[in-house]
């Protein structure tokens, strides 16, 4: 070897490439090669720290160009930006409809703080005695019909009721008198039969009597002051079967009214001697209602007992 060679490669390394002149049958860099196939996608194998990286036009990233750090820049024209909606989305909760006997807690909030139970017996009396039962309350209780004020508009309820109890109750604008005339004997041995099951001594009772399909009564929550923040109610049917609904109080409007058209309904069938208990806050979070029906029902008789206290003004 020479001595310049010897120098030429003591300077550059055993990594420099022969320069052009030296190679006379290649084609010099700045050459074009045609090709009539389509080009390849070049990928850079340098080292990320190498200062090529950093000359002139950015270079390919390695792999797909979403693992590259200079994404957002390489994406800029597309880039997702999150934009709140112009309108709240609102999705109604599927209905509900028991059929099977047992405790149901339809509480939503899971913080656990308010309880919502429903317990549903559907033979609580046997049909045979329910039947009897029926006859006896038709007779025996001296049924009313009343009238419901709402906005200062007088309405006839569309159906009869009873009320027994040794206090005044008082709903939907209408206050009814106290009754403390002695209790029919089938009222009277339900309110011990249910005291046995439930421990609690019911003192006062509502009787209504839907003489036929056209009958009803419309949402409503049991939520009197003299029934307490979280009463139970039990409720027992005589005569022919009614659906019975319940529905979810939602949250206030800015306005101060309440829409209900997202509220879950939860529906039963109550047939004669089915015995329907509510406790917890339901009569707070929940309406309730027995709706109209247009094909041919029977009468029924509806008796819900309830513990009544006197308030304090």
């Amino acid at each position: 070897m020479s001595a310049e060679k010897r120098r030429k490669s003591r300077v550059q390394g055993g990594w420099a490439s022969p320069s052009p002149k030296d190679v006379p049958n290649k084609q010099k860099p700045t050459e074009k090669k045609s090709s009539n196939h389509t080009p390849q996608l070049l990928v850079s194998h340098h080292d990320e720290n190498s200062p090529s990286l950093h000359r002139g036009k950015t270079p390919l990233p390695v792999g797909p160009a979403w693992l590259g750090k200079n994404i957002d820049q390489l994406a800029a024209k597309t880039k997702f930006t999150f934009e709140e909606p112009e309108e709240e989305i609102k999705l109604k909760p599927a209905d509900l409809v028991i059929v099977k006997p047992g405790v149901y807690d339809i509480s939503t909030e899971p913080s656990g703080l308010s309880r919502h139970v429903l317990r549903y017996f559907p033979q609580f009396v046997e049909l045979s005695q329910s039947e009897s039962i029926f006859a006896a309350l038709y007779d025996e209780i001296p049924w009313k019909q009343r009238y419901d004020i709402h906005n200062g508009v007088k309405a006839i309820q569309p159906r009869l009721t009873q009320w027994y109890s040794e206090l005044p109750y008082t709903y939907s604008g209408l206050t009814v008198e106290a009754n403390t005339s002695e209790w029919p004997k089938p009222l009277k041995e339900l309110k011990q039969q249910l005291a046995e099951v439930t421990g609690i001594e019911f003192n006062s009772l509502a009787a209504n009597l839907y003489r036929d399909g056209h009958d009803s009564i419309g949402w409503h929550s049991d939520d009197e002051p003299i029934m307490g923040k979280t009463p139970t109610i039990a409720s027992l049917s005589f005569g022919d079967e009614r659906v019975f609904e319940l529905r979810k109080k939602p949250y206030p409007l800015q306005s101060g009214e309440q829409d209900y058209t997202y509220s879950q309904v939860i529906r039963l069938t109550l047939g004669s001697g089915s015995l329907l208990i509510m406790e917890g806050w339901t009569q707070t979070d929940w309406q309730h209602r027995v709706p109209k029906e247009y094909h041919d029902r029977g009468p029924r008789i509806n008796v819900t007992f309830r513990v009544a206290r006197p308030t304090l003004d």
